[in-house]
């Protein structure tokens, strides 16, 4: 049987192939960049390996200490947390390291070499479905140092979603997979465990540019601003003419929303309430990440008022709303909230 040249290439990608044969797009390449991205999807494997098994290696449920968000730490965070730093500290590509679940930064150990590059990492995203066996994922953002050489610093973390290098995420459900971008469009591997190999799966995601499912905790409704709860009514309306009503769809596994959404269009809402006003979810480990992947598979993100690429971080731990989808849906919502609906 002959295959066509697309599916014998899909067929045979590996993730290692397809970051060599990106490097092979920039002749200056030293091989550092492909081999952090390696170091991760090797990180990935690790801490799959333990949610596969986790309740029986007395690994589910909470410890006795909460992270800079206030939310009590799962120990398969604590674990997620302390293998991708493991597996990344000694590879000396990085200079510096910065974990949604540590307050300060995480520095590389003084007796391995420093890198030009910087990590900021989300180790495991949806921990408060971990016990329900309910998808949840890691996710990860690399920035280029601003500084010479030497220790990273705070400067070098606390760039805008726009510098970026690469990001992406993994997901740890039915499957495995790893999504990830370095500017050069969106590509998904999954894990085949008969190999131990992620395969090209989704080469090239494009997201729609409308859907018709929106995401969002509904249970906040009666906390947000007016704006918002137009918004909301809106999309729930019946009209033909503009696809709606849309359907509800929502996991509470901000990861896996978003590849839904990344995969079949829409829109996914945190916004700010009453009691959060710039929301719950982090800028620097889960919107900027997550913004970089969407806006290379031709999708938009916004705090509702700006580009969330371009918000300049003033802290680690900052906290903005994020409207994260389809182009159109996106700015639809950011019309709602500026008042011009």
């Amino acid at each position: 049987m002959k295959y066509p040249p697309t599916a014998i290439a899909s067929r045979f990608m590996t993730l290692e192939r397809h970051i060599e044969e990106g490097k092979r797009l920039h002749p200056g390449a030293t091989g550092e960049f492909s081999r952090l991205l390696h170091g991760l999807s090797l990180a990935a494997k690790l801490v799959w390996r333990e949610v596969t098994k986790a309740g029986l290696v007395n690994i589910l449920g909470a410890t006795d200490r909460t992270n800079t968000s206030g939310d009590v730490v799962k120990k398969l965070d604590e674990f997620a947390d302390e293998t991708i730093y493991k597996a990344m500290d000694h590879v000396g590509h990085l200079c510096v390291m910065a974990s949604e679940e540590n307050e300060d930064l995480l520095h590389i150990p003084e007796q391995y070499p420093h890198g030009k590059y910087v990590l900021v990492y989300d180790p495991l995203d949806g921990s408060g479905n971990i016990d329900a066996n309910v998808t949840i994922g890691s996710i990860f953002s690399i920035h280029k140092r601003i500084t010479a050489s030497g220790k990273g610093t705070l400067q070098d973390v606390l760039q805008p979603g726009c510098k970026q290098a690469a990001a992406g995420y993994v997901l740890y459900g039915s499957s495995m997979m790893f999504v990830y971008s370095t500017g050069q469009g969106v590509h998904g591997f999954t894990l085949d465990p008969t190999v131990g190999e992620f395969l090209c799966s989704h080469e090239n995601i494009r997201i729609p540019q409308r859907g018709q499912i929106y995401s969002v905790n509904e249970g906040n409704f009666n906390r947000w601003e007016p704006a918002m709860q137009r918004y909301l009514q809106y999309l729930k309306q019946e009209d033909e003419s503009t696809s709606r009503p849309y359907s509800a769809r929502y996991i509470g596994s901000l990861v896996a929303d978003v590849h839904r959404t990344l995969l079949y269009g829409g829109i996914y809402c945190y916004p700010g309430d009453r009691k959060n006003p710039n929301g719950k979810l982090r800028l620097m480990y889960e919107n900027n990440p997550l913004a970089y992947i969407v806006e290379q598979a031709g999708g938009a993100a916004s705090n509702g008022k700006q580009r969330i690429l371009d918000i300049k971080p003033e802290t680690l731990h900052q906290r903005t709303p994020l409207f994260i989808g389809s182009i159109e849906d996106v700015k639809l919502a950011e019309e709602f909230l500026s008042g011009k609906r």
